[in-house]
């Protein structure tokens, strides 16, 4: 059998007739905006990333650093939500590549795209674990094992992706109101208090400064390492209520949103502690930066407030980035990538249309992952958080780059009435190198951000790690082209007639 690369095949069904399929309609604009929002973990953004760019990036810069990120992503965007407007598919990038620059990249940056989700939530689970144990002996006194923390996130990542799109909905709202409520406090407090001891200073935001500092790249680095995940408001597609335009509207939001957030509030906490003297407190107490200001301008009540949302924000983000992962292994079981996975990985729950199994298989690899670093010794953040972000990092950044490519690639073939000069030509073409451009950001500026476990094997071997994936897919995609094809049609396909490319 021939396979064309441009034509999905037509709609299929298990042996028994029965499509297994996510629930529709269950959430809005919202409700997706705060799904991506949340991969974002605003209060962690800021209070872990913000004081290591200001003392050894961009320095007073780092604000500057979050705009040309913005703008970045944004142009980057475009052309993400314009194929968003054709192609509806829980596997986001897995289809979006795969109709671009066919099922052999798709698969590839599907497997790609997955790994990095799944390693996402354990490395979560470490710094949520790290932010419980410090916060509950310092306010209370006692002392609870990390892994214990970890054991409860587990659970409620389970239980939350069991029962639904919409019941993880609920808890990210409130969750993700309660962080941005109180950095918001802090940074509105700062400006109405005539911007800090000094008075306002615009030379946080001056485009010009995000290229300077200590080491720029690292400062850039970690901007952009700051949007990780928002590019998951595709994967509710199929869930979400008219996702045609729904979609690209969410991931506008979230790109913009974010970045207005994240250049206001590091510019204020910067201001609040005096520009003159923030690259200084930051590197002799992180936290200070914004603990500081947030005493002096809003209470001490804040800063204990933050502490507890610094928990619950990573707690957010995990769990996101728990659905996520979940939604891909589903979006490549469900085609019956190994055949074994599509009536595991790939059916969904009889009455809640959730991918209860693929959730239940993250939650046990989660669990696998923290256990080894635990038994490698490993300290839960400078271990586990650090090593496995910068893994799923790397691994997220290559995909996206590939992607944007494949939007130039999929209005040329296949809509070429729909092609723009600027939406689909030179927005992706610009995205695309820009991706490019932060993955070598990330390489060369590996060992700075990995910190005390800049020797890590783990670190050392994580670009070979990638590509080893990488070309796993592409080897494993050509093998069924030759020995399979009826299922390497299906490859980055969708199987349900009102979620195919229109």
């Amino acid at each position: 059998m021939a396979v064309d690369e441009g034509v999905a095949p037509a709609a299929k069904t298990d042996d028994d007739g029965t499509v297994h399929r996510l629930k529709p309609n269950a959430v809005g604009l919202l409700g997706v905006v705060f799904m991506a929002v949340a991969t974002a973990a605003p209060i962690t953004a800021m209070t872990g990333n913000v004081p290591f760019m200001v003392s050894s990036g961009n320095g007073i810069g780092a604000p500057a650093s979050y705009l040309v990120a913005m703008v970045v992503l944004a142009i980057f965007s475009v052309g993400f939500t314009s194929m968003a407007k054709h192609i509806t598919s829980t596997g986001a990038f897995y289809g979006f590549i795969s109709y671009g620059l066919g099922r052999t990249a798709g698969l590839a940056s599907g497997l790609l795209a997955t790994f990095a989700y799944v390693v996402f939530e354990p490395a979560l689970i470490g710094i949520f674990s790290t932010f419980a144990t410090s916060t509950l002996k310092d306010q209370t006194g006692l002392h609870v094992p990390w892994w214990a923390f970890a054991i409860l996130m587990l659970a409620i990542n389970a239980t939350g992706t069991w029962f639904g799109v919409s019941v993880a909905e609920k808890l990210l709202v409130v969750l993700l109101a309660t962080e941005v409520t109180v950095l918001a406090a802090m940074a509105v407090s700062v400006a109405f208090h005539g911007g800090g001891p000094h008075g306002f200073t615009f030379a946080p935001v001056n485009p010009v400064n995000a290229f300077k500092g200590t080491s720029a790249g690292l400062g850039l680095f970690f901007a952009f390492w700051s949007w990780v995940g928002f590019e998951s408001t595709a994967m509710y597609g199929e869930e979400s209520r008219d996702p045609k335009k729904i979609i690209p509207k969410a991931t506008m939001i979230s790109v913009l949103g974010v970045g207005v957030f994240y250049v206001f509030v590091s510019w204020m906490a910067i201001s609040g502690t005096g520009a003159g003297s923030a690259v200084e407190v930051a590197t002799k107490d992180p936290m200070g930066l914004f603990f500081n200001p947030t005493e002096r301008y809003v209470g001490h009540w804040a800063v204990d407030v933050m502490q507890w949302l610094m928990i619950t924000g990573s707690l957010a983000c995990g769990m996101a980035f728990h659905n996520c992962a979940a939604r891909y292994m589903y979006a490549l079981g469900r085609e019956g990538v190994l055949p074994s996975l599509k009536n595991t990985v790939g059916r969904t729950h009889a009455r809640h249309g959730s991918p209860h199994i693929a959730g239940l298989v993250q939650t046990v690899v989660s669990g696998l992952l923290v256990g080894a670093f635990w038994a490698a010794g490993k300290d839960p953040y400078n271990g586990t958080y650090v090593l496995l972000a910068i893994l799923g990092t790397m691994a997220i950044l290559v995909v996206q780059a590939v992607c944007s490519f494949a939007v130039l690639v999929y209005f040329r073939t296949h809509h070429p009435e729909s092609r723009h000069w600027f939406k689909t030509s030179a927005a992706p073409l610009i995205g695309g190198i820009a991706m490019l451009a932060v993955v070598v950001l990330l390489v060369s500026n590996m060992s700075a951000a990995a910190g005390s476990e800049s020797g890590s094997l783990v670190l050392k071997a994580t670009p070979w790690l990638v590509a080893l994936i990488a070309a796993g897919g592409i080897g494993y995609a050509q093998y069924l082209k030759r020995r399979s094809p009826e299922r390497y049609a299906l490859l980055g396909r969708t199987v349900l007639e009102e979620t195919k490319e229109r």
